[in-house]
């Protein structure tokens, strides 16, 4: 694993394979907000406005893009997945997806699972913010039924990234959580549960069709990793917020 210090964004290998896409999930580090905001992105957590304006500006630039001209989620924990072709803030939703280019699609996690998508045949991508609720109510088949639905994609084509999130080693959740997953993406340890998020959505994602060899799994763990992420779960009302971010690029620019 690579030295936190080192780290400014959290990319995708697979992802980073293709020359018409960009994405990356932000860390804490490489911000101006004062600590423990560090490289806050969020307006909602009481930092000071103008330093989460240059935070953006900063992650965004080390992608590559503009911090203006993004499309957001107004997020709610839901299974609600909408098709943009502007820039703005998506009510009452969980993922957005665009065949646009230049449009980058923004997910605020600080824990949740950041799922990015892109099918390199349709020129089409999602980002996902899956919560153990939005798992449980299954956000990422909403996600790839509407891609096959509205773009034609083939779930065998399909390329994802499950970013940065709340391990199974960290991630504990009480019964009323834990009966609504299968056992497998569960451990019980000390009489404790703990839910392996990352694993239920890339079965998801297998189960709907997605080749095991073009998922991406990040291993870093949120919660246990104060150095690098922000963690709602660790450091509650003192958390910020991150990233995940996903934009098709127009090669002819």
């Amino acid at each position: 694993m690579p030295d936190a210090t080192d780290i400014q964004v959290v990319r995708s290998e697979k992802l980073s394979a293709f020359r018409a896409v960009v994405c990356g999930c932000s860390v804490r580090l490489g911000g101006v907000s004062r600590p423990p905001l560090g490289m806050n992105l969020s307006f909602n957590v009481g930092d000071v406005r103008d330093n989460v304006i240059e935070n953006r500006k900063r992650f965004f630039g080390t992608l590559g893009l503009k911090s203006a001209g993004v499309a957001f989620t107004r997020q709610c924990h839901s299974a609600t997945v909408k098709t943009v072709v502007l820039p703005g803030e998506y009510d009452a939703c969980d993922g957005l997806i665009t065949s646009t280019s230049n449009l980058p699609l923004a997910i605020s996690v600080a824990d949740c699972l950041p799922v990015l998508l892109f099918d390199p045949d349709r020129h089409v991508i999602a980002a996902v913010h899956a919560g153990w609720r939005g798992s449980a109510s299954h956000i990422i088949k909403q996600a790839v039924k509407k891609l096959q639905a509205e773009f034609h994609s083939a779930s065998a084509s399909l390329i994802a990234f499950l970013g940065p999130a709340a391990g199974a080693c960290c991630y504990e959740v009480g019964q009323e959580v834990a009966d609504r997953f299968d056992a497998d993406v569960l451990a019980i340890r000390f009489g404790r549960i703990f839910l392996d998020l990352k694993k239920e959505n890339a079965r998801q994602l297998l189960d709907l069709g997605v080749d095991e060899k073009n998922i991406e799994t990040s291993q870093f763990c949120t919660i246990c990793t104060p150095s690098l992420f922000h963690s709602y779960r660790r450091d509650g009302k003192q958390s910020g917020r991150m990233m995940g971010v996903i934009c098709l690029i127009d090669e002819e620019n």
